[in-house]
Order: C-alpha cells, then sequence, then structure tokens
C-alpha cells in the first residue's frame, strides 16, 4: 500500500492510495470465510458451500465491499492522523481494475496564519439613547395599530384610506378591457402612496379621477372609482389599555411610558450588538488573508442551498440554477470559513474564557423565553441530546468572544442617524 499527496494550494491537497490484490487479500480471504459460514445454497449443509462456488457466485460483491471498507480504515488510521483534513473530504477517483486499486481524495487543510492587531481593527457601532418624544410616537403608533378604520362623508385627505376601483386606460384615455382592479385599498398615508394621494386629496366618495404615473414610453393611465373613504380612529389610552398591552406590567400611563421606553432601549441596544457582530466579522476577514480549502467552500455552499430547500418546503424552486446561485454565493461562504478559523484563533488568544454554570443558566433562561417553552424542559432537552449540548456551550464561548472584541477594537460610536447615513452611503458605493 502507498499514499502520496499533491500540494494544490497551501491548504489543498490530493492524496492518492494505491494498493494491490496482495494487499487485500488477508481481507478478501476472511471475508470469504465469513460469508461462507452465512451462504446457504440447494444441496450444500450450511457453512459447507465450496469456496470457489462462493467466489464465483458473489466475489465481486463481496471484494467491492471490503474494497470500501479498505479505503475508510486507510482514511481514518492514516489520513486522518497525519494531515488532519479540514472540511468534506472528497473522493474524486477510485478504480479497481488489473488487481490494482487506486482512490483519490480531495482534502482541506487548516490555513496557518496570525492573529493581526486587534486594536488596529476599526469598527463603526450605533449608540442610541430613546427620548421621550420618541416613547410618545412608539405610543401613538400602538394606539394606531389598536384602532379601527371610520366611515368617513367628507373630502378626502392625507390621513384617509380610500377604496377605488381602479380601470386602467389607454393613450387615448379610454378603458382597457378587462384590465380593471376592485377594491384596491390605498392608504394615503403612506410615501408609497404618494401618487395617490397627490391626486386623491379633496376628492369626495363617489368621485372619478384620471391620473397618471410615469413619464414617457413607462406611463400608466389610471381612472379611479372612489367607493369608499375611511379615517382612523386610534384606541383610547385607558388604564385597560395599558394593562393589556404590557402583559400587566404597566398599570397606568406613566408605567407604560417607562414598560414602552424600557422595550425601545433593549431594541436598539441588541440591534447595535447585532450589527457590531457583523462589522467586526467583516473587518476582521477582511484584516486577515489567507486560503481556505476548496472543500470547506464547497461543504458551506452545499449548506445554503439545503437551507434554500427547507425553506422551500424540501424542493428547490422550478427552474432555479444551483450552480449560479453557489457562484453567487461564493464571497460569503468563504467570509464564513475565514471567521471559523480566526474564532478559533480568537478562543485561543482569549485563554481566559470560562463556560460557568451560571452561564449555561443564563442562556436556557433566554432561550425558554424565545421558543416559549419552559426552563426545566429545554435542560432535559440538551441533557439527552450531547451533541447540541455542545452546540450550546460552542455558542456561548462565541457569545463571549464578541464581549472580548468589543473591549478589544477600536470602536467609532455613531448616532443612529449617522450609523443608518453611513451604512447607507457605504451600500450604494458596492
Amino acid at each position: 500500500m502507498n499514499i502520496s499527496v499533491e500540494e494544490i494550494t497551501s491548504v489543498d491537497k490530493e492524496v492518492t492510495i494505491k494498493a494491490t490484490r496482495e494487499d487485500l487479500s488477508p481481507k478478501f480471504d476472511k471475508a470469504f470465510k465469513k460469508y461462507r459460514k452465512q451462504i446457504q445454497m440447494p444441496g450444500f449443509r450450511p457453512g459447507n458451500v465450496p469456496l470457489g462456488l462462493i467466489k464465483k457466485r458473489f466475489g465481486e460483491e463481496i471484494e467491492m465491499e471490503e474494497i470500501n471498507n479498505y479505503i475508510q480504515e486507510v482514511y481514518e488510521q492514516d489520513i486522518v492522523p497525519e494531515y488532519e483534513p479540514i472540511g468534506e473530504t472528497q473522493m474524486t477517483d477510485m478504480s479497481w481494475e488489473n488487481d490494482e486499486l487506486e482512490v483519490t481524495f480531495k482534502i482541506g487543510a487548516k490555513p496557518d496564519f496570525e492573529l493581526t492587531d486587534l486594536e488596529k481593527v476599526e469598527v463603526d457601532k450605533m449608540v442610541h439613547d430613546v427620548d421621550d418624544e420618541e416613547v410618545e410616537e412608539e405610543i401613538e403608533r400602538t394606539l394606531e395599530r389598536q384602532g379601527n378604520w371610520k366611515q368617513h362623508d367628507g373630502e378626502i385627505t392625507e390621513e384617509c384610506r380610500v377604496t377605488v376601483d381602479a380601470v386602467t386606460l389607454d393613450e387615448e384615455g379610454s378603458p382597457i378591457e378587462g384590465e380593471k382592479d376592485e377594491d384596491q385599498k390605498l392608504d394615503l398615508r403612506q410615501e408609497a402612496a404618494a401618487d395617490f394621494r397627490e391626486n386623491l386629496v379633496g376628492k369626495k366618495t363617489g368621485d372619478i379621477v384620471k391620473m397618471e404615473i410615469g413619464e414617457g414610453d413607462e406611463t400608466d393611465r389610471f381612472e379611479l372609482h372612489v367607493k369608499n373613504v375611511e379615517l382612523m380612529e386610534k384606541a383610547e389610552l385607558t388604564d385597560a389599555f395599558v394593562k393589556e398591552n404590557s402583559n400587566g406590567e404597566a398599570k397606568n400611563t406613566e408605567e407604560f411610558k417607562s414598560y414602552i421606553k424600557s422595550r425601545m432601549q433593549q431594541y436598539y441596544d441588541q440591534s447595535s450588538d447585532d450589527l457590531f457582530r457583523q462589522d467586526v466579522v467583516t473587518a476582521l476577514t477582511e484584516a486577515h488573508d489567507f486560503e481556505i480549502p476548496e472543500v470547506m467552500k464547497e461543504q458551506i455552499q452545499n449548506s445554503y442551498v439545503q437551507y434554500l430547500k427547507q425553506q422551500s418546503g424540501g424542493d428547490l424552486p422550478p427552474n432555479f440554477d444551483e450552480e449560479e446561485y453557489k457562484e453567487n454565493m461564493s464571497e460569503q461562504a468563504i467570509r464564513e470559513a475565514k471567521w471559523m478559523f480566526i474564532n478559533e484563533k480568537l478562543q485561543e488568544k482569549f485563554d481566559d474564557i470560562e463556560i460557568k454554570p451560571e452561564d449555561i443558566d443564563e442562556f436556557l433562561a433566554v432561550e425558554s423565553a424565545r421558543h416559549g417553552v419552559a426552563v426545566d424542559q429545554m435542560k432535559s432537552y440538551y441533557a439527552q441530546n450531547p451533541n447540541q449540548l455542545e452546540n450550546l456551550r460552542s455558542t456561548i464561548r462565541e457569545n463571549k468572544v464578541f464581549e472580548k472584541l468589543n473591549d478589544v477594537v477600536t470602536i467609532n460610536e455613531l448616532s443612529k442617524d449617522d450609523f443608518r447615513k453611513k451604512r447607507e452611503e457605504q451600500n450604494e458605493s458596492k
């Protein structure tokens, strides 16, 4: 038996195993003896079927089974300890001809790199303290969500919701047969309804309004038949409303304002943390230049396809180009793979990270609240699933890595508006 290795890149290797029938004969002989005891054929007592007959009838299948077992053994006993493959190893070729076996694997190797100076890594972070004006606006939105649309008999205003039949017109202004959308509801408060708002404000139920949207060849012409006009009647801010919409945590208006402010602050703080995680991962992957194994990239790309299948009920959409999709997701797959290696290095660097029982309890409390499951039931689930428990510990370790990074990297604190503006400019530049 011979094992040879070809370096494709610094992290990609091609491993070839070669063996002869002489190498495999002991396994073949042992397998034939094993099956001889099991195979029953007419005219022979159990266990006494001639080996020659067994080899003639079942030799090819038995030998192929042993060849596959042999390949697996060599991989696990010789290749894994020596080369420590990363990602899903791919068998790219296998042949068994003229009593000679040749198998080729494509394997990945862990990249060799050093962490950059973390203090020189700059990351923007949104910092926002919710003020009383925002709280009042949120309460107004809450009252509106709990309100009802009421019939309005006067002129249409910018605050109205209008129900119309929309008839498409040709260039001469005549209705196009079959082009009529009935009972279309237009909330004129929304930005998307700006064109309709401009044409409908001041009109009343029963009016017919002609309008155009677009320019030149892209112009669409409509005739709107106003059928109904409504105004929003907001809910009343009462103690009963406050209790219901705070799950009993607030009992009066002032407590409700504090409740809303606390919830809004939690939202912005969580959003800031989530965005920081995304941005610090991007900054760190861009700050480290190293190759990732091709097999690992392909493994991640395939996981994206599997996720799409799950989201689509088990099947990909019709005419879905899987290869094109994977190619489009190539950069994201590379970034994800690079982060795995960087995260591993960070955990080695932050060697004081320790997972305590209270960390697990806190994590499970959050997860149980998020899924609406009792904490004891959540603990029982993880106790019965060791793999999931290890995933839990990995998640906690990664959370602690981000906590460390928050203290180490250079953070540019930006207001909510400045952060959004800069993010929009970055997206436009891409």
